[in-house]
């Protein structure tokens, strides 16, 4: 969709919006695609966040300018995070409770922040906040000015169907890890929504209390039990039954806001994230896939966040090797290693052996634009939601190597869409070999069956990227918000 050329609905008053998501880029950029669509209606939005994070944002449109404005709230200092942390991206895993208790000190910030708001006669129709803040809620911020709230969860709509309401988990009680090895008793139909034994431990764990002294599943059923809607980056073709089930589940509206499908950055845009990240310069890049045949190189990346060990990347770079394939990486250095050169990241001669048909880039990358060009033939992902909306914008098959949070189950749902295969895993521990790996990038690139798979891929984008369509379900989310912001 060109955000520029949605237009603002001039026969309706606009709508002030707060918008309000958690500490991890993965999420503030889908609050900042939806924060953009409202703006690009005539809307009033203030999206809040710390000071470092907003410098990190890419740019918005100027012409956005006069409807979108940007809050920074100072993240208090948390003894056990190291100085400047202000995102995920800036601890290790197991600090991450600490992040949510620096995040939980916002929370004076933001009443007064809402109190300036009110008293200079901008009250929000909206506060639009992410899981974890349930205080907003709670304390009561948001009660004490009159201002409703709603959810919106950037994962997909499933995997709220699977952890489910407070009064399913009461009625079906699941304390081990075993008991999420299958889908919930409350959903009656036929679906891919269950972990498999090696994946389930980090779902059970949310039931349980973090260094923040509250576990991830109160804060989400505070919200789920006290907002007035929840909206989700999805859409019927992709989940069809699932919102019908959801506003069943959780007795509120659950509205679907599409896929906020980012557009293609342009070189201004990279320039400004290059300018920030430090990262690899974006002709490098772009130069090398301009060199190679079209629709042959595998682009591999697994995000900043996913749990990799140095044996995982070897084994995935050992098995690109074995693969035989054209494949241009963008490696992260996983958190907490010890290694202080990237080049030790890599099996030794790993790259000298692969260099004429492989890139190796550690940091950031212009992912969409990479995933745009005429050479990726396919994607080696973790099945993030946010890469794998990506990557449906393109037609792309998939590779799928998923670790935590929703990302198997999105990689069991795209595999039965028959539009990849997921990596092979030991189920005890999800341990993978080179082996595997190899055989499941030639699946995609090189076999026969590849060609089914992209013809799939090709098909899903027909389906889910359709622009009037997209544009409709921000449409229908607006309307209901402005129908129901003094219910």
């Amino acid at each position: 969709m060109e955000i520029e050329a949605a237009a603002a609905d001039s026969g309706a008053s606009e709508l002030e919006v707060v918008v309000f998501p958690w500490l991890a880029f993965g999420h503030m950029i889908p609050y900042l695609e939806l924060s953009k669509r409202l703006a690009a209606r005539g809307n009033a939005v203030s999206f809040v966040s710390t000071p470092r994070n907003l410098a990190r944002l890419p740019p918005v449109p100027v012409q956005l300018s006069a409807h979108l404005r940007f809050v920074p709230l100072p993240l208090p200092a948390m003894e056990g995070l190291p100085e400047g942390a202000e995102s995920t991206a800036d601890v290790l895993p197991d600090k991450m409770g600490l992040l949510k208790k620096a995040m939980d000190g916002l929370a004076e910030p933001f009443a007064a922040f809402l109190a300036d708001a009110v008293a200079a006669g901008r009250r929000p129709d909206w506060i639009i906040l992410d899981f974890c803040h349930h205080w907003v809620l709670l304390l009561p911020i948001a009660d004490q000015h009159k201002v409703p709230c709603a959810l919106f969860q950037i994962l997909h709509a499933a995997i709220a169907a699977f952890l489910g309401p407070q009064w399913a988990n009461a009625a079906h009680p699941r304390m081990e890890p075993e008991d999420f090895t299958v889908p919930p008793k409350w959903i009656p139909f036929p679906c891919t929504t269950f972990f498999l034994r090696h994946e389930a431990q980090w779902v059970a764990s949310a039931f349980h209390a973090n260094a923040s002294g509250v576990s991830d599943m109160d804060r989400l059923w505070h919200i789920w039990e006290r907002c007035r809607l929840t909206i989700h980056r999805s859409c019927e073709e992709l989940e069809p039954q699932m919102f019908s089930l959801l506003s069943d589940l959780f007795r509120r509206p659950a509205i679907p806001a599409g896929i906020l499908l980012p557009a293609v950055p342009d070189d201004h845009d990279e320039d400004h994230i290059n300018s920030r990240s430090g990262c690899v310069s974006r002709p490098k890049v772009l130069r090398w896939l301009d060199d190679q045949p079209p629709n042959s190189v595998i682009y591999v990346a697994l995000g900043s966040e996913a749990p990799l060990t140095l044996q995982n990347i070897h084994e995935l770079a050992l098995g690109l090797e074995l693969a035989g394939v054209r494949f241009h990486w963008a490696l992260w250095k996983p958190a907490g290693t010890s290694t202080g050169n990237d080049d030790e990241l890599l099996p030794a001669g790993f790259e000298e052996r692969t260099r004429l048909r492989g890139l190796v880039c550690t940091g950031w990358v212009p992912q969409v634009k990479a995933l745009a060009h005429g050479a990726t033939g396919a994607f080696l992902t973790d099945c993030g939601w946010g890469s794998t909306i990506e990557s449906f914008a393109f037609g792309l098959p998939l590779v799928m190597l998923p670790f935590i949070i929703d990302t198997p189950m999105i990689a069991r749902a795209m595999a039965k869409r028959g539009i990849g295969v997921e990596v092979a895993r030991d189920d005890s521990d999800g341990s993978f070999e080179r082996d595997g790996l190899a055989v499941a990038v030639r699946r995609v690139m090189v076999e026969d069956e590849g060609k089914l798979f992209a013809t799939n891929a090709k098909k899903l984008k027909e389906l889910v990227v359709d622009e009037g369509r997209q544009e409709q379900y921000i449409h229908e989310l607006e309307d209901h918000l402005r129908r129901n912001k003094d219910v």
